[in-house]
């Protein structure tokens, strides 16, 4: 299975951090966002990421390379304006094959370990990591009804940003388009499943949860 990490927004709310580094490059100890993602899918496995970039993609490149100094190999989906989640993945569909892929969002932090992924079912597009929903986002997402994604509003949860699917839940007409609409399709249609984690995840959202991540790490 390959993994795609999503890293080409413009980090607005991490404003003025992410004037001029992009918000995956920015520091937490001693590595930055997006290295600790490339250490733990390389740590369960993952050897083949795929990384979509638009803005500042010039610094991730040179910070990450060819992905051989961490022991991977990383092919980028550049894009010249961000397509928003759903369009950057449908976008990078040819470097990532025809077998089910593992996405991350490369502005979230948890320790999952990534080797403890189910399989895909057959007959289902998409499977989502969902966590405790966070102070800022008290509503969530959505809910697990018999380990099958619900959109049901009790009980729901909040979408970790981690997930595996299969490429024909992007096949879309247009460019550029959000996931979460495509997954709600597939939750309606019982073609989603979906697993609660109780470990260690934060959104890096903004500068107070980047100081927040920061002093958990220290």
């Amino acid at each position: 299975m390959k993994a795609m990490i999503l890293a080409a927004g413009r980090g607005e709310r991490m404003r003025p951090l992410t004037d001029h580094v992009p918000k995956p490059l920015l520091t937490i100890d001693q590595h930055c966002l997006i290295e600790h993602h490339i250490f733990n899918l390389k740590a369960a496995g993952f050897n083949e990421l795929v990384i979509n970039t638009a803005w500042l993609a010039e610094k991730i490149h040179a910070r990450l390379g060819d992905g051989s100094h961490y022991g991977v190999h990383i092919a980028y989906s550049d894009e010249e304006t961000a397509l928003e989640t759903g369009g950057g993945i449908k976008k990078a569909l040819p470097l990532l094959g025809t077998e089910p892929f593992l996405v991350v969002n490369g502005d979230v932090w948890c320790d999952y370990p990534f080797d403890n992924l189910p399989k895909l079912a057959e007959n289902h597009l998409a499977h989502l990591l969902l966590v405790d929903n966070p102070q800022q986002h008290p509503d969530g997402d959505f809910a697990i009804c018999n380990q099958l994604l619900s959109n049901q509003t009790e009980n729901r949860l909040t979408f970790s940003g981690i997930g595996i699917y299969k490429a024909a839940l992007f096949n879309q007409p247009d460019e550029r388009f959000p996931l979460a609409p495509l997954l709600r399709t597939a939750a309606d249609n019982q073609q989603a499943s979906a697993q609660y984690y109780a470990g260690q995840w934060l959104d890096i959202g903004t500068p107070e949860r980047l100081q927040q991540l920061r002093a958990r790490l220290a």
